[in-house]
């Protein structure tokens, strides 16, 4: 995987922040169930273990361009999840490549970090090390942060104590903090009331305008077709068809 910004990766990107090339990833997994790892280790070591391969990703490729939101459909299992922890740097392709230009923001499980002992304000420098922010970036985002989560009145007391939309809130609020070239969005515009919720969308749209690129996963397929420019359709690891929403979504629609 490669993340240059030298002027050679810029002039054979162009307008692309995100390119896929002919990504495959594949996972090694036991035909049948083991224990322990003590156990699992005795018979690997034994060659009792008979290990089963899948391609979780087949061949994939697609381009994501400056200031656009690419959407990614399909089924539970399709691949989807996988394709973002490739491009968020989680996994490594096992053969193609990845290139990406510019921070990449991943919106995947929100407050993945937060320590439940540790109040709001302790878990919002936290958050933000694990996200590759220094102090001083995060002090400079802290009062924004606590003011769009809307939990100043329990920002100092321990995470434990939150309900899961006031986690949710917080750990959105953070990790949009600062506007990336990239933001990886999967399933989460469901944070909080609907109030909330237009927060999240109109935050969205301040980063669209800023030419932020929007690489977007989601079940709910009118989200998909009124936020998107493109949209990808996932099946079994393989892309079936990519194009305009409402061409891809009719698509795949009609094979449900």
């Amino acid at each position: 995987m490669l993340n240059q910004k030298n002027n050679s990766l810029t002039t054979y990107l162009g307008d692309d922040v995100i390119r896929i090339e002919n990504v495959s990833v594949q996972y090694r997994v036991p035909t049948e169930k083991v224990g322990t790892f003590r156990e699992y280790a005795i018979r690997l070591l034994q060659r009792k273990i008979k290990i089963r391969t899948f391609n979780a990703l087949e061949d994939v490729s697609f381009q994501v361009k400056k200031g656009e939101v690419f959407g990614l459909i399909g089924d539970n299992g399709a691949g989807k999840s996988t394709l973002l922890k490739v491009v968020a740097r989680v996994l490594r392709p096992y053969k193609g490549r990845v290139i990406v230009k510019g921070k990449v923001a991943p919106l995947l499980e929100l407050g993945a970090g937060f320590h439940p002992e540790l109040t709001g304000r302790e878990n919002i420098y936290l958050n933000g090390s694990l996200l590759g922010y220094s102090r001083k970036q995060m002090d400079e985002v802290y009062s924004s942060i606590v003011d769009f989560s809307e939990l100043s009145d329990f920002i100092d007391a321990p995470i434990r104590t939150y309900s899961s939309g006031m986690y949710a809130r917080l750990g959105f609020s953070v990790a949009t903090a600062h506007i990336p070239e990239i933001l990886i969005v999967d399933e989460i515009l469901s944070v909080g009331d609907e109030t909330f919720q237009k927060k999240c969308a109109q935050r969205f749209n301040q980063f669209q305008d800023s030419g932020t690129a929007i690489l977007y996963v989601s079940h709910s397929l009118d989200s998909v077709l009124s936020m998107c420019h493109r949209v990808a359709w996932l099946d079994h690891g393989k892309i079936q068809a990519i194009g305009k929403p409402n061409d891809v979504v009719t698509e795949y629609r009609r094979s449900h």
